[in-house]
């Protein structure tokens, strides 16, 4: 897959896999705005430009439409078009029985995960129907917008609606040449996940789970978002791809 010149932007690539995606949209060609709320995203900026990519850093609240605006016209100033958009920043909070969830928490977790997600399409989108030649937009679910996750109430309410959204946005922009997907990955190795993971038995529960035996890396799901974004699926709008090792089938 070549993305020799594209203009993409990606939110929360400060690390995990946002920031996997980042470096891998820019080994392939891509002009990259890196955005979050950390200024570590600087972090991925200056790995991109050590590799010999081109990429600027924007720090942004996705949660909040002034910032998500902001970055947009960041990406359009810096590399003069809006092409590809990866919209992966959300949060996950500790988990704990619905009737225990703290009111602010759920708030907090619908700004960010589902309103942030339904900002960044609104702004991208604008851009891409101003350009007038279609463009691709992967949003960040989970396997928890698949299927019902106990003990996460909220983040799963957020990732069904993003799946929704995306296939909303699907059925009104396929005409227009603007492709709408979404992957659903279960559980990354990431910063996030480590913090739940208090032992090797806790982690090793956490492996075997999944059928194919082992949690996913950043970098599996890079891979799908890279493939979504791609003219190779070109054919394919709508969809939410189970990123899970086969966790969301059983």
């Amino acid at each position: 897959m070549s993305f020799q010149g594209k203009s993409v932007l990606v939110t929360g690539a400060a690390s995990g896999i946002g920031r996997e995606t980042a470096l891998a949209f820019a080994a392939q060609g891509a002009k990259v705005v890196v955005s979050d709320v950390s200024e570590a995203g600087n972090q991925t900026v200056e790995a991109i430009r050590a590799a010999g990519g081109e990429a600027v850093f924007v720090r942004g609240d996705v949660s909040k439409s002034a910032d998500v605006k902001a970055t947009v016209a960041e990406a359009v100033r810096a590399f003069g078009r809006l092409d590809i958009a990866v919209n992966n920043a959300g949060i996950d909070p500790e988990v704990s029985p619905e009737a225990e969830w703290d009111e602010a928490v759920f708030a907090k977790v619908i700004a960010v995960n589902l309103e942030g997600v339904f900002l960044c399409m609104k702004h991208e989108i604008e851009q891409m129907l101003a350009q007038g030649d279609g463009g691709a937009i992967v949003n960040v679910a989970s396997m928890a917008g698949l299927i019902g996750v106990g003990y996460k109430p909220c983040y799963t309410a957020s990732k069904h609606a993003v799946v929704g959204l995306t296939r909303a946005a699907a059925l009104q922009y396929g005409k227009r040449g603007i492709r709408v997907n979404a992957v659903c990955p279960a559980a990354v190795d990431t910063a996030i996940l480590a913090g739940n993971l208090t032992s090797p038995e806790a982690r090793a529960m956490v492996d075997a789970a999944h059928p194919i035996g082992r949690m996913g890396q950043p970098a599996d799901i890079a891979a799908a978002i890279l493939w979504l974004a791609s003219d190779q699926a070109g054919f394919v709008t709508g969809h939410a791809m189970a990123v899970d090792g086969g966790l969301s089938v059983q």
